[in-house]
């Protein structure tokens, strides 16, 4: 999966990085544009003796903006995080049914495969979570679990990926200061930048933008719209406004099932099922 990015990597110019950490990245990083889509299929899920999912039938589409809604302890970010098994943390999950990306088996994915499902799917979560190290590190943290070393394709990568998320110009000079020194919505692209540094297919934003002011939030909406040209993006939102604005695809959860899923524009002006009409409506949230 890294072969090209260090072979691009391996391009950047034989110099010294500059005093400060000013180095230049490279503009025209290249991604792989063919992604297998994410198959759900009779995925029920319990926690303890609690139904959580049940029977969920999805499939999700390429180079989309996903949206999931539904009111408030429906399954939503249950869902999103079964996506790349973070939801193994939770004591006594029980998982039955099939989730493939690709050829990868989500369920059965264990060891090796586990870590190369969490870097093929990759979360930016409610509120940001930088690691404690600077700017520059948290973007080449995973690259460097993954075996990417040598600081010029790092240099390339960081700089690639800030830019990526629009902040190389706002923090360029002063790459080695703590993460935590970056404003709630810098951090949150910061995060966003770490995560697409070791290549996803897919990105989970779980409620990304609700921490965030509403030019921060904008922000990162338009940032999900350019990114999905090379990624999937699936988002869980509780606010249909956001939905409304930027999703192409939107599952309806309801009580843990999928009520509705499907084009955007069908859903939101000629939904299918009366309980997705009532929802929309405002009869419940």
């Amino acid at each position: 999966m890294f072969r090209h990015l260090l072979h691009r990597a391996g391009r950047v110019p034989e110099t010294d990085t500059p005093a400060g950490g000013a180095f230049v990245p490279d503009a025209k990083f290249p991604h792989a544009d063919i992604r297998p889509h994410l198959d759900v299929q009779h995925l029920s899920l319990s926690i303890g003796d609690q139904p959580i999912l049940k029977d969920v039938n999805v499939q999700i589409p390429n180079n989309r903006i996903t949206c999931i809604i539904g009111p408030s302890g429906c399954g939503k970010s249950t869902l999103l995080k079964t996506f790349n098994r973070l939801i193994d943390s939770v004591e006594g999950v029980h998982i039955e049914g099939s989730m493939t990306l690709g050829e990868l088996d989500i369920i059965r994915s264990t060891g090796a495969g586990l870590i190369e499902l969490r870097r093929r799917i990759g979360l930016v979560p409610q509120r940001p979570c930088p690691l404690p190290m600077s700017i520059y590190d948290n973007v080449a943290y995973g690259c460097r679990i993954h075996g990417i070393r040598g600081r010029r394709k790092l240099d390339a990568v960081v700089g690639h990926y800030l830019s990526e998320v629009g902040l190389w110009e706002e923090v360029k000079e002063r790459l080695y200061a703590p993460a935590t020194s970056l404003s709630i919505g810098q951090q949150q692209r910061l995060c966003l930048a770490r995560s697409l540094a070791v290549e996803p297919e897919f990105i989970l934003a779980d409620e990304a933008t609700s921490a965030l002011d509403p030019i921060s939030s904008k922000t990162v909406e338009d940032l999900f719209v350019k990114l999905k040209e090379r990624y999937s993006i699936i988002m869980v939102t509780h606010t249909l406004r956001q939905a409304l604005r930027i999703a192409d695809y939107v599952v309806f959860i309801y009580m843990g099932q999928v009520i509705e899923a499907g084009d955007a524009a069908q859903v939101f002006h000629d939904p299918q099922h009366e309980l997705t009409r009532n929802y929309l409506s405002g009869v419940f949230s």
